[in-house]
This record gives structure tokens, C-alpha cells and sequence, in this order.
């Protein structure tokens, strides 16, 4: 296909495939294909992240309750009928709808009977992490504990104990806890974010997607600035802008197998590589997205973050920019 040609598109199961098999049939009400990937899936991670993006669609209708109903003692059923109470509690809560609270606390008992159904799984406790943040006031002992390090702040560290104890540096465990900096009433500042990604990724190690975490407050720093009506500007153009960028690509891209990486966090990569100029080294992360895109993070160089269109618009800006940049011939000093 040419590249005038190209058009990304957007799915949630991105480059898993039988995830996206496991959507197709979930939409539809049937819950079959969604136990047999959850039991033939492989590691921590990747049940995280499919519980997850099966839990966000499962979460409008009754089919996780159906097979719960069918199959009482199956583990995989347990965790998505947490996932689907946290994901409607947090969503009642982003509308202000009249039952937040009840689900809130629905929610948060069907985390505690997960943990106790199944002690080795990270997902209860990241899915409590999820909850953390609709506590604004911390009015919750378990969400005001004492920090692990300076410079980090009072919040629900033990639950991220709990989930690091059983998958150490899991992606969601820390993208919840970078929600619940965000959502904090008593301070909820960048600068306690930026503090807490950096403390996070200076721990871990080779491989882990931890790497690219700063780059999402770099970005939410310059939502928060409406920086989308500049283009290439010195927010991203900076000493520390381009180390972050390459310390994710070294140490997170080039260190991992295609099928370990999110989308969101390739987009993360390939957008602050062009943006830092970087154009060459962000022509492999294009090339890793393959046909897909997310609307995050371009949306945020638009006029109009709610419009898709544009953040597709400068997506392929982008690519085609860092494409064209690796296929061009170095020139020497003579030209």
C-alpha cells in the first residue's frame, strides 16, 4: 500500500489477535471464546491487559454475570466479574451518576472476595489501585499510607505492594497509580507525578514498559497546557524530553518481543521521538504499530482533542515525516 494510501485504524485487542476473536463474541453476549482465551493465557501480563480490554467491553451488558451463573468456581470468572464491578463503579463515578457510591462499595467487595478466591493474581489488587482514585480525599486509611521513598506522596501503596508482590513492575498496577496522583484533591500536581514515573522506571528493569511512563506525564503536563496549539515546540524539544524518549526506546522497545508491547505505549514512543526531532529512531516504532493507532497522545496536538479525524491527522503527519527521514540517505559534510 502506498503511503498516500494509508489509513490507521483503532482496536482495542491491537496486535491480539485472539483477543479480538474474544471481542467479536462478547459484543454479541456469548462468553465462550472469553474463557478459553483467559485459560489458555500464558503469563500475568498479558491476563492483565486482556482482563482489562474484556472487562471495558463487558461492562454494558450481562454476560460475565451469565457465565459466572454457568461455571460458579472458575477463577477467570471471578476476576472479570471484579473487573466488570470496578469498571462500572469508576465509570459512575466520571458521569456523577446517583449510585457511584453503591457501586463504589459493590466494587470494592468484589475485589476483596477475587483476592481471597485466588491469592496469586495481581488483577484484585490493581482493580482496588482502580478504585483508590475515586477516593479524591483520601479519606481512606488503605489510600493515605506512608510513601516508599522522598519526594513521593501519601497514597495506596500497600495495594501496590500487594500487586507488585505478585507481577513485579506490572504495566496497570502503575498506570492505575499515575490515575490516582491525578485524581488526588490534597495535591494531585504534575511535579508528584512526574516525581512518582520517574522513581518507578529508575527501578525497572530491561524490557519493562515502566520505561515509557514518563513519557505519558510529559504528555498529560502539555494536555494541561493546551500545547496542542503549538507544533514542534520547546516542550518537547529538551534535554530531559529527549533522554526520556530514548531511554524508552532502548531500554523498553528495543528489549522487547513485538507481542509484549502495548499500543498506547508504542503511540507514547513514537509520538515523543517526533516530537523531540528524533525522526529516524521513530520510524522503527511506526513500523511496529503496523496498521493501527490510538487516538492518544496526537489528539492532544489538535484544536479539537475530541475530534478523531485530526488526531489521525497528525498521526500519519507524523509517521510519514519519520518514515520518509529513515529512507533518506545520510549526507556527508560536502552535501
Amino acid at each position: 500500500m502506498a503511503p498516500a494510501e494509508f489509513r490507521p485504524v483503532y482496536h482495542p485487542a491491537g496486535h491480539d489477535h485472539g483477543l479480538r476473536g474474544a471481542l467479536q463474541e462478547l459484543r454479541t453476549g456469548r462468553w465462550l471464546s472469553m474463557r478459553d482465551l483467559l485459560e489458555s493465557t500464558p503469563d500475568w501480563a498479558l491476563w492483565t491487559q486482556r482482563t482489562q480490554v474484556l472487562a471495558t467491553a463487558a461492562a454494558g451488558s450481562d454476560a460475565v454475570d451469565a457465565w459466572q451463573a454457568e461455571e460458579p468456581l472458575s477463577v477467570a470468572a471471578i476476576i472479570m466479574h471484579a473487573r466488570v464491578l470496578v469498571e462500572r463503579a469508576v465509570r459512575a463515578h466520571r458521569e456523577g451518576h446517583s449510585r457511584a457510591r453503591e457501586l463504589w462499595q459493590e466494587a470494592w467487595e468484589g475485589c476483596r472476595s477475587a483476592a481471597h478466591a485466588t491469592p496469586p493474581d495481581p488483577v484484585p489488587w490493581i482493580c482496588l489501585l482502580a478504585l483508590a482514585q475515586l477516593d479524591e480525599r483520601q479519606r481512606l486509611q488503605e489510600h493515605r499510607l506512608p510513601p516508599p521513598g522522598p519526594m513521593l506522596f501519601p497514597g495506596p501503596w500497600g495495594l501496590l505492594a500487594e500487586a507488585d508482590k505478585r507481577d513485579p513492575y506490572n504495566r496497570e498496577t502503575y498506570h492505575r497509580m499515575l490515575q490516582f496522583v491525578y485524581a488526588r484533591r490534597a495535591g494531585g500536581t504534575l511535579s508528584e507525578a512526574v516525581d512518582f514515573a520517574q522513581w518507578a522506571a529508575s527501578s525497572a528493569p530491561d524490557g519493562s514498559p515502566l520505561h515509557v511512563l514518563p513519557l505519558y506525564v510529559r504528555v498529560e503536563r502539555y494536555r494541561r497546557e493546551h500545547g496542542h496549539e503549538k507544533a514542534l515546540d520547546l516542550h518537547w524539544v529538551t534535554e530531559d524530553g529527549e533522554r526520556d524518549a530514548q531511554r524508552a526506546l532502548h531500554r523498553w522497545f528495543h528489549r522487547t518481543e513485538p507481542a509484549a508491547r502495548s499500543l498506547l505505549d508504542l503511540n507514547h514512543l513514537a509520538h515523543a521521538l517526533w516530537g523531540s526531532l528524533q525522526f529516524t529512531d521513530a520510524a522503527p516504532v511506526f513500523r511496529a504499530l503496523g496498521p493501527y493507532y490510538t487516538s492518544v497522545p496526537w489528539a492532544y496536538r489538535t484544536r479539537t482533542p475530541d475530534d478523531p479525524a485530526g488526531a489521525e491527522e497528525v498521526f500519519l503527519r507524523a509517521r510519514s515525516r519519520c518514515l520518509t527521514a529513515a529512507c533518506t540517505p545520510a549526507r556527508g559534510p560536502h552535501g
